[in-house]
């Protein structure tokens, strides 16, 4: 019985999302969430969003957003300073 009300919210909750990828919302969080949900009964949901994560972090890794933000606080930090 618990298997099937956490496959009926997750999946309600990853269909939503997936509507929200071609409709103006947050989709991907939402995809996000239902998998989150799904991934506690399911193992395939629990394979698929370690895939997701994994693929997140590449992306993050690739676009150089850290080190931008690195250099940006620093350039605040010394405008701080001089003012």
């Amino acid at each position: 019985m618990k298997k099937l009300f956490i496959a009926l919210i997750g999946g309600t909750v990853l269909l939503i999302g997936a509507l929200l990828l071609v409709l103006p919302g947050p989709g991907i969080p939402v995809v996000a969430a239902g998998l989150a949900i799904l991934a506690t009964e399911f193992f395939w949901a629990r394979r698929a969003l370690r895939n997701a994560k994994g693929a997140v972090a590449k992306a993050r890794r690739k676009s150089g957003l850290k080190e931008w933000l690195r250099s940006r606080r620093a350039q605040v930090s010394a405008a701080s300073q001089i003012l």
